[in-house]
């Protein structure tokens, strides 16, 4: 039990990543830094940016659509998007069709 529960910590964990990389990297395409993208959002500190791109937290479901006009991209997509990387369980049920890497 314990084996699959490390496995299951450590999927969780390589996910979160992949979603910080995603974000990062719609972030910089839109020539924001850190700093642009929290204020954007509401955030006071910009450091919070910096925890979710490392891997290190996720963002509040209630905050997805902050995200996503920060982020300039509607905010079903970004809500697909975090829902694939955050829980990638219920992302196969309600899209089995759709395996693809979000763009």
């Amino acid at each position: 039990m314990y084996a699959q529960y490390v496995r299951s910590a450590d999927h969780a964990r390589r996910l979160r990543q992949d979603a910080g990389r995603w974000l990062r990297s719609l972030r910089e395409t839109r020539d924001m830094t850190q700093r642009d993208l929290a204020e954007r959002v509401g955030l006071r500190y910009y450091t919070f940016i910096s925890q979710i791109e490392g891997g290190h937290g996720r963002i509040p479901p209630d905050q997805y659509e902050a995200w996503a006009k920060a982020l300039e991209i509607a905010p079903r997509d970004f809500a697909k998007a975090m829902l694939r990387y955050y829980d990638p369980f219920t992302f196969r049920l309600l899209f089995p069709e759709d395996e693809a890497v979000p763009a």
